[in-house]
């Protein structure tokens, strides 16, 4: 070969490369923007995961304190039944069975309170409520984890083919981002898929 065709030669590798480095800096840059949404979406669902958990803890709490009334009242009822039931005045037991029937009724209130949704049973449906979309939210945000991670090892392998020219790099760069914009769609639609997977 001249050293004319050499120059040339050279020249059209020096175009291919930077022709192939315009590829890579654009795979780079759709990854990044593809990594800021995952991580936008996981800050996002975290944020709301730990607000639920924290709205189940207070509903359990509330329902705990209404057990404790309800237990007090029971046990304090009882005890006044076996005053009612030992006394001979007529006016005292009334008075005793008036008030242990008021507080029957309170006790039922706490236990059910449909009107209010604050009793027992519906305190316990919705911490359960609370719970099971923590839960779902939790899985959509372990999804955007494993998508971030995805994004971010495939910009590590995009950067590291600009450097040694290794395309299967690039291509595994690219096979991430799908991976990863698979895992981002299953956060968004099918946030429990991976829990299916893996069993």
């Amino acid at each position: 070969m001249s050293a004319h065709e050499n120059l040339e030669h050279a020249e059209h590798a020096e175009h291919a490369s930077h022709g192939g480095n315009k590829k890579i800096a654009l795979l780079i840059s759709v990854l990044a923007l593809f990594l800021a949404f995952s991580e936008t979406l996981g800050k996002s669902a975290q944020t709301h995961a730990i607000t639920l958990n924290v709205e189940a803890n207070d509903l359990w709490a509330f329902f705990q304190a209404k057990t404790i009334r309800m237990t007090v009242l029971n046990t304090a009822g009882e005890q006044m039944q076996i005053e009612a039931d030992r006394a001979s005045d007529a006016d005292t037991k009334a008075r005793l069975a008036k008030k242990i029937d008021e507080w029957k009724k309170l006790v039922a209130k706490y236990d059910d309170e449909p009107s209010s949704n604050e009793g027992r049973k519906q305190l316990m449906a919705r911490a359960r409520n609370a719970e099971h979309h923590r839960d779902e939210v939790m899985a959509r945000y372990h999804n955007y984890e494993f998508a971030s991670a995805a994004f971010q090892i495939g910009i590590v392998l995009a950067s590291a083919e600009v450097i040694t020219g290794m395309i299967l790099l690039g291509w595994g760069s690219g096979l991430l981002g799908l991976i990863g914009l698979g895992f981002t769609a299953a956060g968004l639609w099918a946030p429990h898929a991976l829990h299916f997977i893996t069993g």
